[in-house]
């Protein structure tokens, strides 16, 4: 086992882990005491979160085990996790200078006050994408409890400090999943959709990878060629995990924000919808503005 400690020094704006993990943006880690997502807790706290990655140079996953302390993060693993943090939970983002490229409205403010150290996650792409598949009409837990019934059906199991994780199922393991399988642990009529994306990967047809090489609508526009994608899907794949920072998904919530704070921004269709939000939240960085004000507002703010 190797442990290791992030400074808080090194992370300009500082970090909240468990905001960054259970703020909707990613449902690829879990709470070591198994309670993620079990209630709209506040922010901050000390608990362990885990996930596991693949090294390159390495034939068997590993796990990553993170948790804050004293304004850092502490990480214990089968590797050298720092780079792994580092790239998954955008650790080398400035926050201060985001939240200085952002409007100075109220609701913004606020909402970057209250959950100072929040950052956008980069999640791997076909894990958000599939997880994202599976989020329509559904609550941030139920969405979770998917993602790691995948894990425990499909993922292949890996043994950290005496106890068993799964990594995320790879696309070959849900390509080759039966439909009936795939109901089975939860999916329901999301279960087709999995299936076939993850054989369109599988197969070679198209790859969510791809899509990072593409200017922002283009992107949008190719990750809604996989089987249970629109608009929104692909917008949330494109930002947690693909580095389009501008991006701002147009889920009820943000709707609802758009037509409480800002109603001038309702075109009617979603490319034109999305084009003036993102003005409104200050283009380059309006993703991290979305998320800040979804996690925000979903706790109870204003």
């Amino acid at each position: 086992m190797q442990r290791g400690r992030i400074d808080a020094t090194t992370l300009a704006g500082g970090v909240d882990l468990q905001s960054t993990v259970e703020s909707g943006q990613s449902y690829l880690w879990g709470r070591e005491d198994g309670t993620t997502y079990e209630d709209d807790r506040a922010h901050g706290g000390d608990a362990w979160y885990w996930t596991t990655v693949r090294p390159e140079g390495r034939s068997d996953p590993a796990v990553v085990r993170v948790r804050q302390v004293d304004g850092g993060l502490e990480w214990e693993s089968h590797v050298d996790a720092e780079p792994h943090l580092r790239h998954l939970l955008r650790l080398d983002d400035d926050l201060d200078a985001i939240r200085t490229a952002t409007p100075d409205d109220r609701l913004l403010r606020e909402a970057f006050e209250t959950y100072r150290g929040m950052r956008l996650v980069r999640d791997p792409p076909f894990g958000a994408l599939i997880s994202f598949i599976c989020s329509a009409q559904m609550r941030v837990r139920r969405i979770h409890d998917m993602q790691m019934s995948l894990r425990r059906e499909f993922g292949d199991p890996v043994v950290f400090d005496g106890e068993t994780y799964h990594a995320y199922p790879t696309p070959e393991a849900l390509a080759d999943a039966t439909e009936g399988q795939l109901r089975e642990v939860g999916l329901g009529y999301r279960a087709p959709y999995v299936q076939r994306s993850a054989e369109m990967v599988a197969d070679g047809v198209a790859h969510p990878d791809e899509a990072g090489d593409l200017p922002y609508e283009a992107a949008r526009e190719y990750l809604t060629q996989f089987v249970g994608v629109g608009e929104k899907v692909a917008d949330c794949v494109l930002l947690f995990s693909l580095d389009f920072l501008e991006a701002v998904p147009l889920d009820t919530w943000i709707r609802t924000t758009i037509e409480d704070y800002y109603p001038d921004c309702d075109r009617g269709s979603y490319a034109e919808t999305s084009r003036a939000i993102r003005e409104a939240f200050g283009d380059e960085y309006a993703g991290y503005a979305q998320t800040y004000v979804f996690h925000y507002l979903r706790n109870g703010g204003e």
